[in-house]
């Protein structure tokens, strides 16, 4: 059974910094593409990030570029998303997001604004 397990939200002050991981376990995921959306109450998902199996194409919401970066290690079976310069805005559950095609690159992932995999997600409040 295919689980992603996102841990590293909490509550920081706008232009503080978290760093959220998400592990995948019951398969590996080193040539597909993962990558991190978030949600408000009520409302849809939204992409935010992803990054290809090789960690060479990456892909962002223009609301997170130069502020968000993801990355992952696949020794680990893992995805990292270092979020600096915090706004209020960027309050939401970061859910992990991974791929069950190894067809699907980041910018498909963004563009289509939906995946295969999800992980339960992580609170992440930024006050202002």
């Amino acid at each position: 059974q295919v689980q992603l397990v996102e841990s590293g939200g909490g509550l920081v002050q706008a232009g503080g910094s978290l760093r959220l991981s998400c592990a995948a376990s019951g398969r590996t995921f080193n040539s597909n593409t993962m990558g991190w959306f978030r949600q408000l109450p009520g409302k849809e998902r939204a992409f935010v990030a992803a990054i290809d199996g090789s960690g060479g194409d990456t892909a962002y919401a223009d609301s997170v570029k130069g502020r968000f970066t993801i990355s992952r290690d696949n020794a680990k079976n893992t995805v990292s998303l270092q979020m600096n310069g915090l706004k209020p805005e960027d309050t939401a559950v970061y859910l992990c997001a991974a791929e069950g095609s190894p067809l699907t690159n980041p910018q498909d992932m963004r563009v289509r604004m939906t995946s295969y995999y999800w992980g339960q997600g992580t609170q992440v409040t930024v006050s202002s």
